[in-house]
């Protein structure tokens, strides 16, 4: 299933992978507030939809997302408080943490600003080779934005965040892979076809349930110490003891097939 463009974004749903498009070739896919609101909404939907049991993120044309559509600051009233579009739009920028099902970027280009976040904000990151990269905001006398600050030490540590952020300096994603930013780096050409290819494997032998819960867990559990975090995982394991998904698991590799786990919600 297919929906035409809207807003910047294609959405596309085929074998049980979501894939959304950012797709303003005019702009390189620079992102204004409708597209930001447009991904966050496609992203909660793909969450909902029990047919969905992975997502891929990923640029048309040349880029995957220099950023917020520089064009549109010059409308920007010096000193102006936020009004709530800009406070909805850090929801929708960062929706691919909350939810519950895994999201890989396929970063097809240039990686920027705003849509530098939005690949940091995603479970697994894949690259094409000689893609571009960087935080740009301190080149802007911009702030980092939307929980950056946040995210990037936890990917690629404080110093090299530092760096990074700091500096605004492009870097490749050969060093995005040598920092731990990125997991692969693949010819440009075959960056769709392997992102899918990680994506259809998520689904077809990774539990919708054991996903999600894993994923709140990676969020939340940095805040605590071991302790904390060994005594939530008992309560989460024995939890899991009772649901379907672990019956069909131990099924599945005793009897040498595919697992069929029920859909979340299920």
């Amino acid at each position: 299933m297919s929906e035409p463009w809207e807003s910047g974004v294609s959405y596309e749903v085929a074998a049980g992978i979501a894939t959304l498009t950012f797709d303003k070739p005019e702009r390189n896919n620079a992102m204004d507030l409708p597209m930001q609101a447009r991904y966050g909404d496609l992203l909660r939907r793909a969450d909902a939809d029990t047919d969905v049991r992975a997502i891929v993120v990923t640029g048309a044309g040349r880029a995957f997302s220099p950023g917020a559509d520089l064009g549109l600051l010059s409308d920007i009233t010096t000193g102006a408080p936020a009004d709530s579009g800009q406070r909805k739009g850090f929801q929708d920028v960062l929706a691919a943490v909350y939810l519950g099902k895994p999201v890989v970027a396929a970063i097809n280009g240039g990686c920027a600003g705003l849509g530098f976040v939005i690949a940091c904000s995603a479970d697994v990151r894949f690259a094409a080779a000689g893609a571009k990269f960087t935080t740009a905001f301190a080149r802007r006398g911009l702030v980092a934005e939307y929980g950056i600050a946040k995210l990037l030490p936890e990917l690629i540590g404080a110093g090299r965040a530092r760096d990074l952020l700091l500096s605004g300096r492009t870097f490749t994603a050969e060093q995005a892979f040598d920092y731990g930013l990125v997991q692969e780096v693949v010819p440009p050409g075959e960056l769709s076809l392997r992102a899918h290819a990680y994506a259809t494997e998520l689904a077809t032998y990774s539990a919708p349930r054991s996903m999600a819960v894993m994923k709140r867990q990676l969020t939340r559990d940095p805040e605590l110490s071991l302790e904390e975090s060994a005594a939530e995982a008992i309560d989460l394991m024995h939890e899991s003891f009772g649901h379907p998904e672990l019956a069909e698991g131990l099924a599945s590799w005793n009897e040498r097939r595919p697992p069929q786990f029920p859909g979340v919600g299920r």
